[in-house]
């Protein structure tokens, strides 16, 4: 990253989501994102506490925070979640992702956090998926028809070519047609008759819900199965049934920050393993016919920095976005 040239000279790059579309691929999110979990696995990157505070609006609001030191990266995501967005017709997820020079403290850019989030999610998902599901998996159960329900779809489809039958459950029982339109062509997807029957049926079930509770009940999982949870962000949120974290495989994406505000939660003394260390070569994992497999996401600071600093490199590259005097 340039840290601004002088204090009279400084600028502030601005990019909004139709230029992060632009700019950034699912391999970029990908690359980005592995190597997120590979610094936090080696400490290279700190993740720094996590705010996630309600508001009296009812909104969620929080902020995830952390730098790697030796790239002189710096910088933090502002985000949370309200739901009345709805109904202006406006997205209820909402991000802002800065990016500081660490040697003055200035902001050098400022990046709609939306499509990032929602790319290094999904890309994340992606990685667990490689790392913990069957290789063979055919069968896939998705909670969830929005945004990150859809990217963590396209993701699984993209990394496990074996993927061919895909049942949903959404917020209501009737067909999603434009969800189903999105992947036409690339399996046999339709809404689930019955979640139980749906869960105990695949081989990866993926939970992308507001996290309101738990979506299935525990007799549902079979040996076997591989869960990619996203939902449970916050204190008090979960997707899982009660129970279920004690018999399984656990991995997250951060130990202290998957207690505090993930499904681990909810099994705080569960044994999990960061799925950065299998990344990173420092741990392995060699699945059994009857492993259950729960890879528990509540999204890493590291893993916005480092696609944000893509992103300001190619924007800077490209001359793409909007650049504003900044002056000290």
């Amino acid at each position: 990253m340039t840290p601004s040239t002088a204090p009279a000279d400084a600028l502030l790059l601005l990019l909004d989501k139709h230029q992060v579309d632009t700019l950034l691929t699912p391999g970029d999110a990908l690359e980005a994102t592995r190597e997120a979990f590979v610094l936090h696995s080696d400490r290279e990157g700190r993740v720094f506490p996590v705010v996630r505070e309600p508001l009296a609006t009812g909104g969620v609001f929080g902020i995830k925070s952390g730098d790697v030191q030796a790239q002189g990266l710096l910088g933090f995501k502002a985000a949370g979640f309200w739901p009345a967005n709805r109904q202006r017709g406006g997205e209820p997820h909402q991000a802002t992702i800065v990016l500081i020079d660490p040697g003055t403290g200035r902001p050098l850019c400022l990046i709609d956090g939306n499509a990032v989030t929602t790319m290094r999610t999904g890309a994340a998902g992606a990685l667990g998926l490689q790392q913990l599901a069957r290789p063979d998996s055919t069968r896939l159960c998705l909670f969830g028809t929005g945004v990150q329900a859809r990217v963590q779809l396209d993701f699984a489809l993209r990394l496990l070519p074996s993927l061919h039958e895909v049942r949903y459950v959404g917020t209501g029982t009737q067909r999603n047609a434009a969800f189903e339109a999105h992947f036409a062509g690339r399996c046999d997807i339709a809404p689930a008759a019955d979640r139980n029957a749906a869960v105990a049926h695949s081989d990866v079930v993926i939970t992308a819900t507001p996290g309101a509770g738990a979506l299935f009940d525990l007799e549902a999982v079979q040996p076997g199965t591989h869960l990619t949870c996203v939902g449970a962000d916050t204190r008090g949120k979960r997707e899982l049934p009660p129970g279920l974290l004690t018999r399984v495989r656990l991995f997250v994406d951060d130990g202290a920050q998957a207690q505090q505000i993930g499904e681990t939660q909810w099994a705080p003394d569960a044994p999990a393993t960061e799925l950065g260390d299998l990344l990173s070569g420092k741990t392995s994992f060699v699945r059994a016919p009857g492993d259950i497999t729960v890879f528990d996401m509540t999204g890493l600071a590291l893993q916005d920095l480092t696609v944000a600093r893509l992103l300001h490199a190619r924007a800077n590259a490209t001359g793409t976005g909007t650049r504003i005097a900044w002056p000290w």
